[in-house]
């Protein structure tokens, strides 16, 4: 007998299957899957309702009514820095961080309801109670869901690069999420963000730049030869090997996500790595693959 076909989730106005936006606003993440099965189906059953944030929904069914605010010291039951993840994924980088750093709580914030089994998976194996995790939107996060200054520290790490420049206007990273991220952080909080990509590299750092609400905390560092951009102008790297390593027998794929190159970037501002961040498989496809990372880090003004 063959299995019934899930029934799936609708497509309603303004949900994240229409194209990545989000009320006319880029969102987090385009929604790739939410079914579960085997032990994530257990573990979402089981447990979502003690670490998984129930919010009330709004237009869609990864948003979040306007009304709701998110207590953080009524749900941790105690008050300590908060460090809100976007795009956590399968939650190695968020449990690892709470693990290491038993005073802060966590909320990582995805879209991705596997992604989000996983982190429950291993915040019940780790015995963590300093985490949370919600299926969201990240800007209705940030901009209502969230009291203004309650976050200690904002991670984005790796966020979808959205490589042809039409879709470039669907970066989660833009001036009107720059300000709602500004809205979140506490004065003198800090805005952590890594990318594999240098083009959506230097998009970060042009959008933040502009804006007046952050400082880059290293600004004109790790400039010229020292610059990580510098070294994927010179290498061609990302030309080459694209996306994933090239394999035995088959010809590199050329990808022309590398931007305009300059030669020599006399700019900087790169961050050294965040030594907070667990390197995830993820990030390990992009050393694979000859990719450079490229940290930035932001304070609140």
């Amino acid at each position: 007998m063959s299995e019934t076909p899930e029934t799936p989730r609708p497509v309603t106005p303004g949900s994240q299957a229409s194209f990545g936006t989000y009320g006319g606003r880029p969102v987090s993440f385009v929604r790739r899957g939410t079914r579960l099965q085997g032990r994530r189906q257990a573990a979402w059953e089981e447990h979502a309702e003690r670490w998984a944030i129930q919010v009330p929904r709004h237009v869609a069914n990864t948003s979040v009514h306007p009304d709701y605010t998110f207590d953080a010291e009524a749900v941790f039951g105690r008050k300590a820095p908060l460090i809100v993840e976007i795009g956590s994924g399968l939650g190695d980088a968020v449990v690892h961080a709470a693990e290491q750093n038993p005073d802060k709580d966590f909320l990582a914030v995805e879209v991705y309801t596997p992604g989000l089994a996983n982190t429950i998976i291993k915040i019940n194996s780790r015995g963590l109670t300093n985490v949370r995790v919600v299926e969201a939107n990240a800007p209705e996060v940030l901009e209502s869901m969230l009291p203004e200054g309650s976050v200690r520290e904002l991670w984005v790490f790796f966020p979808d690069p959205w490589h042809k420049a039409r879709h470039h206007k669907r970066r989660l990273i833009q001036p009107a999420f720059a300000s709602v991220a500004a809205k979140a952080l506490e004065k003198g909080g800090y805005w952590r963000i890594a990318t594999d990509w240098s083009n959506y590299a230097v998009h970060v750092r042009e959008v933040l730049a502009e804006s007046t609400e952050f400082q880059n905390m290293h600004e004109g560092e790790r400039s010229g030869e020292e610059s990580p951009l510098t070294q994927v102008w010179q290498s061609g790297v990302e030309s080459v090997v694209g996306g994933a390593p090239v394999r035995e027998g088959r010809a590199p794929v050329s990808t022309e996500h590398t931007g305009p190159n300059q030669g020599v970037d006399d700019e900087g501002g790169w961050a050294p790595r965040f030594d907070g961040r667990i390197r995830t498989s993820f990030e390990n496809k992009a050393h694979e693959a000859g990719r450079m990372i490229f940290d930035l880090t932001y304070r609140k003004l």
